[in-house]
């Protein structure tokens, strides 16, 4: 483990709680008893509160969720490491019925403050990662290029094992406390640490991939936790038995060879294929049936924002014709949480605000439908 000294991070609060929050536990009935139960959820969202308006902390929430201001490898287009605050903007004004019997202002959910010190290190990091990637783009010979970039390389390596470790940590004060964790990112190798985590609480769990890309690239560009790689990443932990990616549409040949050469360990719902069966007929719910058939009775989510027609994300740093439409994405969301599956994490990652607040409030609602279908596989509903 890499220490919060040599981080360069100073100690957290939460390292110095008392012993009630260490004994912290939460009931999973229907009756669990409410953390917020004298909030108003028909006032006016607060700007000066937490996520959604609530009046959330860390010890009256059962769902922690932790923002990851970290981009540095993105290879297209920049500006998710603003996700984490734009969503949490747009937020304070979504309206709290849910229709599943999700109350949210009962269930708790928290986000910390965003860490300054991972934001200035991804700002410099993400700059010197910037002009490789331009010298690499422009070069006849690309290896040749990267050799003479090697310090560079080395160092953003070594920041994201740092940055992995971080993330790890905090992750594991919530897991061991019984609350629950969801990643804010971000590119989308900002949640690795999470997943770390979560393997060393559940002995077996699967991915839901919701995303663009399939993200199987080894160490993209010379990069060994590249935003293009979270999934590559994710298979060398042995507890994630299978990937379920739905809504990819744009992978290398390499990409294509490896799913097909998993021996099932990832399966792959192509949007080409997804939409073949929309046009002949077939009702997105015996789809949804199938995705959930290949998925194990533990799930962690991965939303990449990218999975959506990017008419729902055009500021994402890799959009792509085609996706899902909001309301199949939450639709196979809820039908998760219907099921007999438990979500145990999830990630949302690649909101880019633009000049407006669109995606920022797009992501802000997909947020919602996670934690709302983490709440409801947890049977906290009533």
């Amino acid at each position: 483990m890499v220490g919060w000294i040599a981080l360069g991070l100073p100690p957290c609060k939460r390292c110095l709680k008392s012993t009630a929050m260490a004994n912290f536990s939460l009931s999973t009935g229907s009756d669990a008893p409410s953390v917020l139960a004298d909030y108003d959820p028909n006032g006016v969202g607060s700007k000066s509160a937490n996520l959604f308006g609530l009046p959330s902390n860390d010890e009256n929430s059962r769902i922690i969720i932790l923002p990851v201001p970290w981009e540095v490898t993105v290879s297209y287009g920049a500006g998710t490491a603003k996700g984490p605050a734009a969503i949490l903007d747009a937020s304070t004004q979504l309206d709290l019925y849910d229709p599943e019997g999700v109350k949210i202002w009962e269930v708790g959910v928290f986000m910390p403050p965003i860490s300054d010190v991972w934001q200035q290190r991804n700002n410099r990091l993400r700059q010197q990662a910037a002009d490789y990637i331009a010298a690499l783009e422009e070069s006849e010979n690309p290896l040749e290029e990267a050799k003479r970039w090697t310090t560079v390389i080395d160092n953003i390596n070594q920041a994201s094992v740092e940055l992995n470790a971080w993330l790890k940590a905090e992750a594991l004060k919530y897991l061991s406390a019984g609350q629950f964790v969801g990643v804010i990112g971000g590119d989308h190798s900002s949640p690795l640490g999470l997943m770390q985590a979560l393997a060393q609480h559940h002995p077996e769990y699967s991915i839901l991939h919701i995303d663009a890309h399939a993200d199987l690239r080894v160490a993209y560009e010379g990069f060994t936790f590249s935003h293009a790689s979270i999934m590559d990443n994710a298979l060398k932990i042995p507890q994630i038995s299978r990937i379920v990616q739905v809504g990819i549409r744009d992978l290398c040949p390499a990409e294509a060879e490896r799913i097909e050469q998993s021996n099932h360990r990832i399966i792959a719902f192509h949007d080409w294929e997804l939409k073949s069966r929309q046009f002949t007929g077939q009702p997105w719910h015996q789809t949804c049936e199938e995705i959930l058939a290949a998925l194990s009775s533990k799930v962690y989510i991965s939303f990449d924002i990218d999975g959506l027609d990017p008419s729902f994300c055009p500021h994402t740093g890799t959009p792509v014709p085609g996706g899902l439409r909001f309301e199949e994405a939450a639709y196979l969301l809820t039908q998760v949480a219907r099921s007999d599956k438990q979500i145990i994490g999830f990630d949302l990652c690649e909101v880019a605000p633009g000049e407006d607040d669109w995606d920022g409030n797009v992501g802000a609602r997909i947020l919602y439908k996670l934690v709302s279908a983490l709440a409801q596989s947890q049977h906290w509903i009533g």
